[in-house]
């Protein structure tokens, strides 16, 4: 270029001198030949020029969708939280005010309807005024506006250099230019102006007029009066530096200009100029927010659902592009979540086990999910704090109590005595009952002592410690003695349960623990049965991960997998593929119905005497207090209750819960009351059927008495070595 002469300047000596006088000779030459030879305003050689240039460059453009808020929805389309990188609302041309239409043509683009793409005639003035004067016009017309915002978009979504103001090269101006004349050629001027005033930044993230107009004044675009349209389209000039926010008396100057540009066209009348300028802005600043922090309520639910997205390849090959997909694809995620029990579950959280009042510890954690059996539907999840990614600490945390570590949850929580149901399920499975009497005399199990064990060496799991024997404990007295196994589940009895796995191959416990998702929060491991203590919740678990597990009970023995997200559509009507609902029999009917008996003795007698629809389910509280639980189901809902230490885990004893002090610290007289305060009144939204009855043998599991014939299960020692573990480092206290 610097070599040989251009042939745009060979006829175009007037433009040459403007050019040079200005410092920038090769791009203006350029577009003032190129930008003026389609409207034949240069001839000669210059044209013919110009025209083979401009016949090299696309004539198509290809447009992508705009980018668009996400939304996700709750079960009835309820709005929960928005997403977004762009805040746009598109809306017909027919849903914005006609004066904002005439206020961004007069100051933009006075020729809108006379040219066809190009304007030669405000080309030419721009750049003889910008020559020869301190102030400076521009020459794009609306349609080259709507092509370049057009390309920025596209450029954005696929990750490509953007032609943004400043940065555009002579090939972007000319391809922008002859797009233009294509587009005018393909699309009415009405279908222009509505697509221009749909796609143009305004402010920060604010793209659109609709979204314009709720933000800067609270009301729809359809609405706008000629003042605030004259703000509105004099900021597109200037986004940031026209703000009203951040700079009143510039919008107010540049509002003022555009209404006097609205009065040179005849847009107003001289009467209406007056009055408009005479006014004040009149700002009704209602900001949306973006995120799991724009919802009213269900925030910790929302940041699982934007997990859950962000972890399928359903939305993107990786989590960049997954992201990029839920800011900018206008997604509709409609979830499972029921607004009306989120709500009720969040006040019960809070009120149950307030974070902050009366001077209580600030680590105290509770929460409250809720699993829909015969679907895994998460309808609600809750805990008594407060999210908020940017002002982590004192009462806000963004760890979400209710979920694994991979999905925003912490390490989990031990499982204390609300895994022994699992033991006893296991029980029964292998051919005992739970009439069947086990000898809970046993509180001692020497080193090396043998477990049943099939997935063990030899088909046995040695007991390996660095010291003499394992010592089982019970906390309330005089339970080491012979007793039938519903009334050691009832009272929670740590000997009875021992015996339970010592008479049984523990590998089938786990195996059964592993049917309905029982895993290691925090590592995602399964249960490993080479530490039995497991039996007494040793583990740490995800109140979640319970509740589907426990929702196997309601469901005679159907397992669903948790799920969130229902359905996900897109603003072009595309579907995505999300985990449709996912249940599979994991365990005998009666077998669970038999197991249930004893459930329910504990709910219904224990928890909650004052329900008067059938609930089953059971306690939980771990070694160091630091966890207490209640696990209770419907037959249509199934609620896990945590309240515990989610900071340091050290014990709750002698905290101050919801202005009650704690000497002792049971789930029965924390998470219960907070479980039958919510489940009270949510549950009855859903079945409250009676669980399936048991055909067999039952007896009281509130009483000692003893079955006819039932079955003594005593401990015998089998010596053998396994790999070192220690399982009284965690055990289950009873409820």
């Amino acid at each position: 270029m610097a070599n040989r002469k251009s042939p745009f300047f060979d006829t175009a000596t007037t433009l040459g001198k403007i050019v040079a006088f200005l410092g920038v000779s090769a791009l203006c030459g350029v577009l003032a030949a190129g930008l003026m030879l389609p409207m034949a305003a240069v001839g000669g050689a210059t044209a013919t020029a110009g025209g083979e240039m401009l016949d090299q460059l696309p004539a198509e453009l290809k447009e992508e969708p705009l980018s668009v808020p996400s939304r996700i929805l709750d079960q009835d389309g309820n709005v929960l939280a928005t997403f977004y990188a762009e805040n746009r609302v598109p809306v017909a041309l027919d849903q914005i005010s006609p004066n904002m239409q005439d206020a961004i043509i007069s100051i933009e683009d006075e020729r809108f309807y006379e040219h066809s793409g190009v304007d030669a005639r405000g080309l030419t003035r721009a750049l003889v005024n910008n020559a020869t004067s301190d102030s400076t016009q521009g020459a794009s017309t609306l349609t080259q506006q709507y092509v370049n915002n057009v390309l920025v978009n596209a450029q954005y979504l696929n990750n490509e250099r953007t032609t943004i103001s400043g940065t555009k090269t002579v090939a972007d101006k000319l391809r922008e230019m002859k797009l233009a004349v294509a587009v005018e050629k393909e699309m009415s001027k009405e279908e222009i102006l509505e697509g221009y005033l749909n796609i143009v930044l305004f402010s920060g993230r604010v793209y659109g007029v609709e979204a314009a107009a709720r933000y800067f004044f609270n009301k729809s675009a359809a609405d706008l009066n000629i003042p605030e349209s004259a703000m509105l389209a004099g900021m597109v000039q200037s986004p940031n530096g026209y703000n009203p926010v951040n700079n009143p008396e510039g919008a107010t100057e540049r509002r003022n200009t555009v209404l006097g540009a609205m009065l040179g066209t005849e847009a107003i009348t001289q009467a209406e100029y007056d009055e408009a300028v005479a006014s004040d802005l009149g700002l009704d600043v209602t900001p949306l927010a973006s995120g799991c922090m724009s919802a009213n309520y269900g925030n910790y639910f929302c940041d699982y659902v934007q997990r859950t997205v962000l972890a399928s390849e359903s939305f993107g090959p990786d989590a960049e592009s997954r992201q990029r997909l839920l800011d900018r694809g206008g997604l509709q995620i409609t979830t499972t979540l029921d607004s009306t029990l989120q709500q009720e579950a969040e006040r019960a959280a809070r009120e149950n086990a307030p974070y902050t009042e009366f001077g209580e510890n600030d680590a105290v954690g509770a929460s409250l999910v809720t699993v829909e059996p015969g679907t895994g539907n998460v309808r609600a999840m809750a805990q008594n704090t407060t999210y908020d990614p940017a002002a982590e600490g004192d009462q806000n945390t963004t760890i979400n109590f209710s979920v694994d570590r991979p999905m925003g949850g912490g390490a989990g929580f031990q499982a204390g005595s609300t895994m022994k149901p699992f033991t006893f399920l296991s029980w029964i499975e292998s051919g005992h009952s739970m009439t069947d009497t086990l000898d809970a005399r046993t509180n001692t199990y020497p080193n090396r002592t043998q477990f049943q064990g099939s997935c063990g060496q030899s088909g046995t799991i040695p007991l390996l410690l660095d010291r003499p024997a394992w010592t089982v404990r019970n906390a309330i007295a005089d339970m080491n003695k012979p007793m039938r196994a519903d009334y050691g589940l009832y009272w929670s009895i740590n000997t009875a349960t021992v015996a339970a796995a010592y008479a049984q191959d523990l590998c089938g416990i786990t195996d059964l623990m592993g049917r309905v998702g029982i895993q290691n929060a925090g590592t995602g491991e399964t249960i490993n049965p080479l530490n039995p203590s497991f039996v007494l919740g040793s583990e740490e678990v995800s109140p979640l991960m319970m509740a589907a597990a426990y929702a196997t009970f309601a469901d005679d023995g159907n397992y669903c997998e948790p799920r969130v997200i229902s359905e996900v559509t897109d603003t072009r009507g595309n579907s995505y593929q999300v985990p449709p609902v996912a249940c599979e029999k994991v365990a005998d009917t009666q077998h669970v119905a038999e197991l249930n008996n004893t459930l329910k003795a504990i709910a219904s007698e224990r928890i909650a005497q004052d329900i008067t629809f059938p609930i089953a389910g059971k306690t939980g509280t771990n070694n160091s207090s630091s966890s207490t639980w209640f696990i209770g189901s419907t037959t249509g809902l199934t609620t896990a209750s945590w309240v515990g230490n989610f900071r340091d885990l050290d014990s709750l004893e002698g905290e101050t819960i919801g202005g009650v002090e704690y000497e002792d610290v049971w789930g029965s007289i924390i998470a219960g009351p907070m479980w039958a305060d919510y489940m009270g009144t949510a549950a009855e939204a859903y079945p409250t059927d009676e669980f399936t009855a048991y055909d067999g043998p039952a007896s009281d599991p509130r009483t000692m008495g003893s079955r006819e014939g039932g079955e003594t299960i005593r401990v015998d020692r089998r010596p053998g070595p396994q790999p070192y573990y220690d399982p009284d480092a965690v055990v289950s206290t009873e409820d």
